[in-house]
């Protein structure tokens, strides 16, 4: 069973965390990982981009001059898209980009991350994470002392001081354990856990 050092605000080490073999030392699958990635980043397209064709823009339907005879190319109106203000030939039209991914799969995915974060020396525990007052100088004297930059804070619980001080930090974002996901722990190289959100995702990931 791996363990990991517990700290407190001043970086004192204030104690060891025993962390579940099934989460923190499984084998790494990558292509879970890049399953899970992909399929993350695909649900958020929105699939609203549209275009109009000829049959739906706005114009007349008169051939604009005669078949022959004129020497032109012949043309049948308008609306046909080498006109200016014509449709669009093959544009984009609303689709669905959802993937999806069993629940055990993407399961294994976050295990992957977590396990190679750790082995990576990218995780890093606190007993507890809040300020006594709204400051971001002291959010990022935090940072510094624990020499951390680009970091994801995950929480156990969301404390109103902590998340005013880190808002306006940048390359800083904050999640609940239960938000937890594959893009934002690859986006970040770091990730702070408070002990009970450690706790909290062991549980749900144990299940």
């Amino acid at each position: 069973m791996p363990s990991i050092a517990v700290y407190n605000m001043n970086r004192e080490q204030v104690g060891e965390l025993g962390l579940s073999d099934d989460v923190f030392n499984v084998d790494v699958k990558q292509h879970l990982v890049h399953l899970a990635l992909r399929v993350q980043l695909a649900n958020r397209r929105a699939g609203t981009v549209k275009t109009k064709t000829r049959s739906e823009v706005a114009g007349s339907n008169k051939k604009p001059f005669k078949q022959k005879g004129t020497g032109n190319a012949r043309q049948g109106n308008i609306r046909a898209p080498q006109y200016p203000g014509g449709g669009v030939a093959f544009g984009p039209r609303p689709r669905s980009y959802d993937l999806s991914i069993n629940k055990k799969a993407r399961s294994a995915a976050i295990k992957s991350a977590l396990t190679y974060q750790l082995k990576n020396n990218c995780i890093t525990v606190m007993d507890a994470l809040d300020f006594d007052s709204v400051s971001t100088k002291a959010f990022s004297d935090f940072l510094k002392l624990f020499e951390i930059s680009r970091t994801l804070i995950v929480t156990d619980n969301y404390s109103n001081n902590l998340v005013l001080s880190s808002r306006n930090v940048p390359n800083v974002k904050m999640l609940k354990h239960d938000a937890l996901n594959i893009h934002d722990m690859l986006k970040y190289r770091n990730i702070i856990f408070t002990r009970g959100a450690v706790q909290s995702v062991e549980g749900a990931l144990q299940k």
